[in-house]
Protein backbone atom coordinates (compact mmCIF):
# COMPACT_ATOMS: atom_id res chain seq x y z
CA UNK A 1 0.00 0.00 0.00
CA UNK A 2 2.76 2.47 0.95
CA UNK A 3 4.75 1.58 -2.18
CA UNK A 4 1.80 2.42 -4.43
CA UNK A 5 1.41 5.83 -2.84
CA UNK A 6 5.13 6.54 -3.15
CA UNK A 7 5.10 5.38 -6.79
CA UNK A 8 2.18 7.72 -7.62
CA UNK A 9 3.93 10.64 -5.91
CA UNK A 10 7.15 9.86 -7.80
CA UNK A 11 5.32 9.75 -11.14
CA UNK A 12 3.57 13.06 -10.42
CA UNK A 13 6.91 14.67 -9.49
CA UNK A 14 8.54 13.42 -12.69
CA UNK A 15 5.68 14.81 -14.80
CA UNK A 16 5.83 18.19 -13.02
CA UNK A 17 9.60 18.41 -13.48
CA UNK A 18 9.31 17.54 -17.17
CA UNK A 19 6.66 20.25 -17.70
CA UNK A 20 8.79 22.81 -15.85
CA UNK A 21 11.84 21.87 -17.90
CA UNK A 22 10.08 22.42 -21.23
CA UNK A 23 8.41 25.64 -20.06
CA UNK A 24 11.79 26.91 -18.86
CA UNK A 25 13.39 26.20 -22.21
CA UNK A 26 10.58 28.02 -24.02
CA UNK A 27 10.90 31.04 -21.71
CA UNK A 28 14.69 31.05 -22.18
CA UNK A 29 14.25 31.15 -25.98
CA UNK A 30 11.83 34.09 -25.67
CA UNK A 31 14.23 35.94 -23.39
CA UNK A 32 17.12 35.36 -25.79
CA UNK A 33 15.05 36.74 -28.68
CA UNK A 34 14.11 39.83 -26.64
CA UNK A 35 17.75 40.37 -25.65
CA UNK A 36 18.76 40.26 -29.33
CA UNK A 37 16.14 42.92 -30.13
CA UNK A 38 17.41 45.11 -27.29
CA UNK A 39 21.01 44.74 -28.49
CA UNK A 40 20.02 45.61 -32.08
CA UNK A 41 18.19 48.82 -31.07
CA UNK A 42 20.59 50.18 -28.44
CA UNK A 43 22.01 53.70 -28.64
CA UNK A 44 24.36 55.65 -26.42
CA UNK A 45 22.94 58.99 -25.29
CA UNK A 46 23.98 61.68 -22.86
CA UNK A 47 21.31 62.46 -20.27
CA UNK A 48 20.79 64.48 -17.11
CA UNK A 49 19.00 62.32 -14.53
CA UNK A 50 16.26 64.34 -12.83
CA UNK A 51 14.50 61.74 -10.70
CA UNK A 52 14.38 58.01 -10.15
CA UNK A 53 11.96 55.86 -8.16
CA UNK A 54 10.08 52.61 -8.17
CA UNK A 55 6.52 53.19 -9.36
CA UNK A 56 3.56 51.29 -10.66
CA UNK A 57 3.35 51.44 -14.43
CA UNK A 58 0.03 53.36 -14.40
CA UNK A 59 1.53 56.10 -12.21
CA UNK A 60 4.83 56.27 -14.07
CA UNK A 61 3.90 58.66 -16.86
CA UNK A 62 4.85 56.23 -19.62
CA UNK A 63 2.90 56.48 -22.89
CA UNK A 64 -0.51 54.80 -22.89
CA UNK A 65 0.54 52.49 -25.72
CA UNK A 66 3.33 51.09 -23.50
CA UNK A 67 0.92 50.59 -20.60
CA UNK A 68 -1.55 48.77 -22.86
CA UNK A 69 1.14 46.39 -24.15
CA UNK A 70 2.31 45.28 -20.70
CA UNK A 71 0.88 42.03 -19.35
CA UNK A 72 -1.88 42.37 -16.73
CA UNK A 73 0.25 40.75 -14.01
CA UNK A 74 3.10 43.21 -14.56
CA UNK A 75 0.84 46.27 -14.27
CA UNK A 76 0.54 45.78 -10.51
CA UNK A 77 4.28 45.46 -9.85
CA UNK A 78 6.60 48.42 -9.34
CA UNK A 79 9.15 49.23 -12.03
CA UNK A 80 12.36 51.25 -11.74
CA UNK A 81 11.38 54.52 -13.46
CA UNK A 82 13.88 57.26 -14.36
CA UNK A 83 12.99 60.80 -15.46
CA UNK A 84 15.82 62.26 -17.49
CA UNK A 85 16.51 65.22 -19.74
CA UNK A 86 17.84 64.00 -23.08
CA UNK A 87 18.70 67.01 -25.19
CA UNK A 88 15.80 69.46 -24.87
CA UNK A 89 13.25 66.75 -23.98
CA UNK A 90 12.33 65.38 -20.58
CA UNK A 91 11.60 61.68 -20.96
CA UNK A 92 10.36 58.89 -18.71
CA UNK A 93 12.43 55.73 -19.07
CA UNK A 94 12.45 52.26 -17.52
CA UNK A 95 15.79 51.15 -16.07
CA UNK A 96 17.19 47.66 -15.84
CA UNK A 97 17.13 46.32 -12.27
CA UNK A 98 20.93 45.87 -12.24
CA UNK A 99 21.54 49.44 -13.41
CA UNK A 100 18.89 51.27 -11.36
CA UNK A 101 20.86 51.43 -8.10
CA UNK A 102 23.97 52.85 -9.80
CA UNK A 103 22.17 55.72 -11.57
CA UNK A 104 23.17 58.96 -9.83
CA UNK A 105 20.57 61.69 -9.22
CA UNK A 106 21.03 65.21 -10.59
CA UNK A 107 24.10 64.22 -12.60
CA UNK A 108 24.89 63.88 -16.26
CA UNK A 109 25.63 60.35 -17.46
CA UNK A 110 26.16 58.45 -20.69
CA UNK A 111 23.52 55.75 -20.91
CA UNK A 112 22.91 52.92 -23.31
CA UNK A 113 19.22 53.10 -24.19
CA UNK A 114 17.09 50.75 -26.23
CA UNK A 115 13.74 52.39 -26.89
CA UNK A 116 12.58 53.45 -23.41
CA UNK A 117 14.76 50.89 -21.61
CA UNK A 118 18.07 51.88 -19.95
CA UNK A 119 20.48 48.96 -20.13
CA UNK A 120 23.79 50.51 -19.04
CA UNK A 121 25.08 53.70 -17.39
CA UNK A 122 28.56 55.26 -17.40
CA UNK A 123 29.74 58.52 -15.89
CA UNK A 124 30.75 61.38 -18.19
CA UNK A 125 33.13 63.04 -15.73
CA UNK A 126 34.78 60.10 -14.05
CA UNK A 127 33.39 56.79 -12.83
CA UNK A 128 30.04 56.44 -11.08
CA UNK A 129 30.32 55.74 -7.39
CA UNK A 130 28.72 52.43 -6.52
CA UNK A 131 26.19 52.84 -3.72
CA UNK A 132 27.06 51.35 -0.37
CA UNK A 133 25.60 47.89 -0.08
CA UNK A 134 22.86 47.73 2.51
CA UNK A 135 23.69 45.65 5.55
CA UNK A 136 21.34 42.92 6.63
CA UNK A 137 19.49 42.99 9.94
CA UNK A 138 21.82 40.59 11.73
CA UNK A 139 24.98 42.39 10.52
CA UNK A 140 23.62 45.72 11.78
CA UNK A 141 22.74 44.20 15.17
CA UNK A 142 26.17 42.55 15.41
CA UNK A 143 27.89 45.83 14.56
CA UNK A 144 25.84 47.68 17.22
CA UNK A 145 26.75 45.05 19.79
CA UNK A 146 30.46 45.30 18.90
CA UNK A 147 30.33 49.10 19.08
CA UNK A 148 28.58 48.96 22.45
CA UNK A 149 31.13 46.53 23.93
CA UNK A 150 34.13 48.45 22.56
CA UNK A 151 32.85 51.79 23.91
CA UNK A 152 32.49 50.33 27.43
CA UNK A 153 36.22 49.50 27.62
Amino acid sequence: MVWKVLLVILIVLIVVLAVLYFLGRRMQKKQDAQQEQIEAAKQTVSMLVIDKKRMRIKESGLPQMVIDQTPKMLRRSKLPIVKAKIGPKIMTLVADEKVFETIPLKKEVKATVSGIYITDVRGIRGPIEAPAKKQGFFKRMRQKALDATSSKK
